[in-house]
């Protein structure tokens, strides 16, 4: 399982350079790896990989300790909530201005975070304005990295640093991930029922064994044990949508969300069954997918629904419809208030985690492969015949195949699907993702598993 990645936020007062030096990173050497869904639209986050160390930069708007302005008393909120979320803090100082009165005021409430800071000082352009930086030391400053986020300079350095302090972060999730073997994350938009369940599953089945010291700030993990077999719940529940901060709050529920799925094994997606799967749990969905995470879908409150929704036939492949991403998902229709079928969510967790994790002999994926490619070969591409040589298994969590094909680019997603359902059915894959990946192979290197 794939390590979180920790948080960097970038934070200052307004006009210090955040949104430049946040640009220059991602684009620094091609580092940015992807945008997170959901939330790309405002260009806030980014998953950056630097010297083979991910962490996710957050870009946050300047802001007004003390203002009347609701705008800037809004970004407030959003940068206090951004200091919560971050493991790391990037202080952003304006080396062209110096020290103002707001620096002394941003600073006394990352003090007060207890977070570990890197004082960086922009817009140091060339070596002979390096005296600027002296003027910091008077906030009582030790550390300080210059640099310039317009032209470049000394980012290396910075990103050197930065990756020298996630090290640490990823050590401490590292020791955590070993305690304990599956980790089931419990994910959903707000009021859904994540809290409930919880306490549903820790109260009256008395499960709860202890809370795990070191554990992040935005979710509270959940030491539990059913049928001798330990556990680690990922509750993400304390997150609440409010309306005169819906644009801060929602983007930061996405992130916490995003955390609790890289860091888990197993997802626990939570809808109301009254509202039915939303486009918030479509991008959820999206989430848990490229994520490679194995994957419950909850439909709670089931005691609340109508009648004409509760007798509706195949409703859980209606909702598996409704989340493509995660259309391979088991679906538990239950009610956290009642208790109905929460007694069937560890033995579903335990058949999840055994298809994740399940390896299948190379012999028996060539024969499968073989008979399809007989009964129904990939269509043509441009004219030419597709021909796949050999299959294997290199990976699971979740399982992953490599196809050697004489053409790569040929095979097309119709067809990848066509695959993905055959193999799903034959190795009850049930719960999990799977993932082809095509090699193209030269000609006359493997043999060909049939002709036309």
């Amino acid at each position: 399982m794939s390590k979180v990645k920790p948080i960097v936020a970038i934070v200052g007062r307004p006009n210090v350079g955040k949104s430049s030096l946040f640009n220059r990173i991602i684009g620094w050497r091609k580092a940015i790896v992807d945008d997170i869904p959901g939330v790309t639209r405002d260009r806030n986050y980014a998953d950056v990989d630097w010297s083979g160390i991910e962490f996710t930069l957050v870009d946050t708007g300047g802001f007004e300790l003390e203002t009347d302005d609701l705008y800037l008393s809004l970004l407030g909120k959003q940068v206090r909530i951004a200091i919560e979320e971050a493991d790391l803090l990037l202080f952003l100082l304006d080396g062209q201005t110096g020290v103002m009165p707001q620096d002394s005021e941003v600073l006394n409430l990352l003090r007060k975070s207890d977070k570990p800071v890197l004082y960086v000082v922009n817009k140091i352009d060339h070596e002979k304005h390096e005296i600027r930086t002296v003027d910091f030391h008077t906030l009582g400053i030790e550390d300080i990295v210059s640099v310039s986020s317009e032209h470049g300079r000394k980012i290396n350095e910075l990103l050197d640093t930065i990756v020298l302090n996630v090290q640490v972060e990823q050590s401490i999730n590292g020791q955590v991930d070993e305690v304990v073997k599956i980790r089931i994350a419990v994910i959903g938009k707000p009021n859904v029922g994540k809290s409930t369940l919880i306490n549903r599953i820790i109260g009256e089945e008395r499960l709860l064994t202890s809370p795990l010291p070191g554990t992040t700030r935005d979710s509270v993990d959940i030491e539990v044990e059913n049928n001798g077999k330990k556990y680690i719940l990922i509750d993400t529940a304390g997150m609440r949508r409010k309306s005169k901060i819906k644009f801060a709050v929602e983007r930061y529920s996405v992130m916490r969300a995003v955390r609790a799925i890289e860091r888990s094994d197993i997802v626990l997606h939570m809808i109301d069954s009254q509202d039915g799967p939303t486009l918030q749990d479509s991008h959820l969905s999206d989430l848990i997918k490229e994520r490679g995470r194995g994957c419950i879908i909850l439909l709670n409150k089931w005691d609340l629904v109508p009648r004409e929704i509760a007798d509706t036939p195949n409703i859980q492949e209606f909702v598996r419809d409704k989340l493509k991403a995660t259309d391979f998902a088991f679906v538990l229709l239950i009610s956290a208030i009642t208790g109905r079928n929460i007694s069937k969510i560890f033995s579903n967790v335990d058949s999840v985690y055994e298809n994740l994790n399940q390896r299948i002999p190379t012999k028996k994926l060539n024969t499968l492969l073989e008979g399809i490619l007989t009964k129904s070969p990939p269509p043509l591409f441009r004219g030419k015949e597709i021909k796949f040589y050999y299959i294997s298994q290199p990976m699971t969590d979740p399982p992953t195949f490599v196809i050697f094909t004489n053409s790569s680019k040929g095979v097309q997603e119709n067809y990848k699907r066509f695959l993905e359902r055959i193999f799903r059915e034959e190795f009850q894959l049930e719960g999990t993702p799977i993932k082809f990946l095509f090699r193209t192979q030269r000609k006359g290197k493997l043999k060909t598993f049939y002709k036309r």
